[in-house]
């Protein structure tokens, strides 16, 4: 029997039990979920329409948000208790399995960064980058690097560390490269290539058409909410109400414009209408509506790849996405 309609048979069944006092009725409290996020970041836009919607409450949680820095710093967050769930990635994950750690994630996000040029760029394909200065967000590590490196073995047949020069840096400071001409394309994050595009940039390839060249026909959920497994099983409701409250909020964005407004002043975007389309548009592209035995057969696929451009350093011991890093405790 599902949990919740248990849960709801349970509490008609006390209620019409004769002679029970009214205070023994009223509901127990609710099970608090501890939630780092970047609270400058875009996650914190699903969590505003949980709480202005009160999904929490509906769902049966209380949400608590604990601010980090980055995603280093959630990690530590999660590995030290002091968070029920993060957002990271089943890279990730995977790598953490293959080491002894019972973690486990639930995918949030299809978004995915691409490689960004100026609109008189050169550049018409990944073939025209030899000779090139590239702006990368974060370091050699970052996963749409290893999938661009992937994607350029696969259509030229060399290394593309190689043919080009890398330089890696924080995401704004690389958008501010492009602006300044410094550099010939910017492989960014999915928020900071839209910004790039809102000034007139253009997406020359995206990471999901660069994994559709290597045969990932579906695009595996690259951000994700992690979280210990076994605690997720000794706290099934609440985690599973957060889950629930997470793709119902997803739905709401997906349908609902005037939600939007709402969020205009976490987007930045409050004078800045172009910005503010390109922002919606783009992470309404990476709203993922389904979690089923699909989406982690892309994202083994995608580990795959990860393990031969990246190897060790990326994935650790492991060669293969190990079958529990998607937990099998709820489902889309």
């Amino acid at each position: 029997m599902d949990r919740r309609r248990f849960n709801t048979l349970l509490l008609g069944g006390a209620a019409a039990m004769p002679g029970m006092r009214a205070a023994a009725l009223s509901p127990p409290a609710r099970p608090v979920m501890k939630v780092g996020v970047q609270l400058s970041g875009t996650a914190q836009w699903e969590m505003q329409v949980i709480v202005d919607r009160g999904l929490d409450a509906a769902h049966g949680f209380r949400l608590d948000l604990l601010d980090v820095a980055d995603k280093q710093a959630g990690h530590i967050a999660l590995m030290a208790g002091e968070a029920d769930v993060i957002l990271s990635d089943f890279v990730w994950v995977a790598a953490l399995r293959a080491a002894g750690e019972d973690m486990a994630c639930i995918p949030h996000s299809l978004a995915v960064g691409g490689l960004v040029v100026p609109a008189d760029s050169d550049i018409a394909s990944v073939a025209d980058l030899a000779g090139k200065t590239i702006g990368i967000a974060g370091g050699p590590m970052d996963k749409s690097w290893i999938v661009l490196q992937a994607y350029y073995a696969h259509e030229t047949g060399l290394n593309l560390a190689d043919q080009v020069n890398a330089n890696f840096g924080a995401p704004p400071l690389i958008n501010e490269l492009l602006a300044e001409g410094q550099i010939d394309a910017a492989l960014n994050f999915w928020h900071f290539n839209a910004r790039a595009k809102a000034a007139g940039n253009v997406e020359m390839i995206s990471v999901h058409q660069m994994l559709r060249g290597l045969g990932v026909t579906t695009m595996p959920p690259m951000l994700a909410w992690v979280f210990r497994a076994d605690v997720a099983r000794d706290r099934d409701d609440a985690f599973g109400g957060f889950f629930d409250a997470s793709f119902a909020a997803k739905a709401i964005l997906a349908q609902d414009d005037a939600v939007w407004e709402t969020l205009r002043e976490r987007m930045n975007a409050v004078d800045d209408d172009a910005l503010f389309i390109q922002l919606r548009d783009d992470y309404r592209r990476g709203i993922i509506t389904t979690y089923d035995d699909a989406t982690i057969q892309s994202a083994i696929s995608t580990f795959a790849l990860m393990a031969r451009y990246g190897g060790p350093e990326l994935v650790g011991d492991a060669t293969e996405m190990d079958p529990g890093t998607f937990w099998s405790g709820y489902r889309v």
